[in-house]
Order: structure tokens, then sequence, then C-alpha cells
């Protein structure tokens, strides 16, 4: 059953505005966690189904319905990068990670680098997100955390590098050096 339009105006302007800003609120896209379902090497982008379903109102029954996001296609990978050395991960399907909506349209940006004129005048879409691969939902979180140390490691723990002052831990069952061992 249709609501009557006399009962969906507000009516009173502090209403008006409320309503107007959760409406421009519900739009606005910043970040949200999701799952990575593919992963491109070679274009060092993933495919990811955001993890929080979205809240709908059908504007002529005024009933609630929740939905998936779609797929966000395309999406380039954030790991550490910089001064020339990368830290990379073996991204896989099932894998959390962070998407963070960017407030411009990035495409003339991510094919060509550089600053680069905005190509569209869409904001925080959700075409404009970059993953940021590592967050962790409470279920996925690592034991056995090191609070003293750096540490690169497997999920498990079971092994590692690791790196205090004055002193570096390699835990393997293999250990393979491909070069000159000094000292």
């Amino acid at each position: 059953m249709a609501i009557p339009i006399s009962q969906r105006i507000p009516n009173n302007e502090e209403e008006f505005y409320r309503q107007m800003m959760e409406a421009w609120a519900r739009t606005i896209r910043v970040a949200i966690p999701g799952i990575i379902q593919s992963f491109d090497p070679v274009e060092q982008t993933v495919t990811v189904q955001p993890a929080i379903r979205e809240r709908i109102q059908d504007p002529n029954t005024l009933e609630h319905s929740w939905v998936n996001l779609p797929l966000l296609v395309d999406v380039p990978v954030v790991l550490p990068r910089a001064g020339g050395f990368s830290i990379t991960f073996p991204i896989q399907k099932g894998d959390e990670c962070l998407v963070v909506f960017g407030d411009m349209c990035m495409d003339a940006w991510w094919a060509n680098g550089g600053v680069q004129n905005q190509m569209e005048t869409r904001r925080h879409d959700l075409s404009d997100g970059f993953a940021i691969v590592g967050v962790t939902s409470q279920p996925r979180r690592l034991s056995g955390w090191s609070t003293d140390a750096l540490q690169i490691r497997t999920d498990d723990g079971a092994t590692y590098i690791s790196v205090k002052p004055g002193e570096i831990d390699l835990v393997a069952s293999t250990v393979k050096v491909n070069g000159t061992v000094i000292g």
C-alpha cells in the first residue's frame, strides 16, 4: 500500500533539514570493509564484495530491506611502497580489506599517473575505491602478536622473521639463501 504524499512531507523546518541531511549522508561513500573475491597480480587490482549490507527504504511503501552493495571491480591495492622498495603479499580470495573511496574521480590519474584533470565530476563513488589489505575482523585476528619486535610472519605464527634492537630471529623449516653469505 502506497503512503500518501502528505504523510511523507516533513511537518516542520527542523524535520525537513534532518531528512535532507540523512538523504545526503546516504549518498556519501568514505570507507567500508570488504572481502576480496579475486586478485589480478598484473594490474595489481582486486574485486571486492563490500562486507556490510545497506538498508534501503522503498519510497512508496516505506518498508525497509537489506541489500548487498555491488561488487567493486578493478580496485587498486594499497601496499607499503616507497623509495624504490615494496612489500607485497600473496593476496587470496577471502582476504579482508578496507576500501577507501576517493574524493574525486581517479580514472585519469590511475591510467596516466602524475597530476591529472578530473575526468568526471563524481565524488565518493563506489568506482573510486582503493583496497587496503591487512584490515581484519575479530574472528580472523592474529594470535601471538609480538609487542616488542617487528615481524614478517605467517598468520599462524609458525614461520617468521623478527627484528628487535640488536637481534634478528629467523624461524622456518627451510631457509634458502641465494648469494654470498658474509659473516
